[in-house]
């Protein structure tokens, strides 16, 4: 086994870092898609959810930048085109949504998205006992399932 610069299996961290570029493609789409119904959202929540969704595209943007940079330390390179993005995403993109219900499930099928790419990195970097990796993750997913929780229950909803 070849350990790269950082005491990892150079093997096993290309292909988490290729499973980061992916959760990197996907986190940009779930931005981009934040930004836009920020922008667009209408009606009497728009006070509160305009609020709302500019902490989740900022919290998102500093995401963005964490990812590549893990990338970046396991030795790859991060994408960084539009479309790497969209041949790489899962994650729906949501185009002119203003209705505060189609933006808070959209922000809803997004999370659950992220969150199957999430665990599968989390898994993979268990195995390559990469806790650089691991403690992102980790991070992430508990953050990301707590604010499904809460959407679910502004949609009136159960996780």
């Amino acid at each position: 086994m070849k350990l790269n610069s950082i005491g990892l299996d150079d093997l096993k961290t290309k292909h988490i870092a290729q499973d980061l570029n992916q959760l990197l493609a996907n986190f940009q789409i779930y931005y981009q898609n934040l930004r836009g119904i920020h922008w667009n959202i209408k009606g009497k929540r728009f006070f509160d959810l305009h609020v709302k969704f500019e902490e989740l595209y900022n919290d998102a943007n500093m995401k963005v930048d964490a990812i590549a940079e893990r990338v970046l330390t396991l030795g790859t390179t991060p994408l960084h085109t539009f479309d790497d993005y969209i041949d790489a995403a899962k994650v729906p993109v949501g185009k002119n949504i203003s209705e505060d219900e189609k933006a808070v499930r959209l922000i809803v099928s997004s999370l659950t998205e992220l969150l199957k790419i999430e665990r599968n990195i989390l898994d993979k970097s268990g195995d390559a006992n990469d806790e650089g990796t691991n403690s992102m993750m980790s991070d992430f997913i508990t953050e990301q399932e707590k604010t499904v929780w809460m959407m679910k229950a502004w949609l009136g909803e159960t996780v």
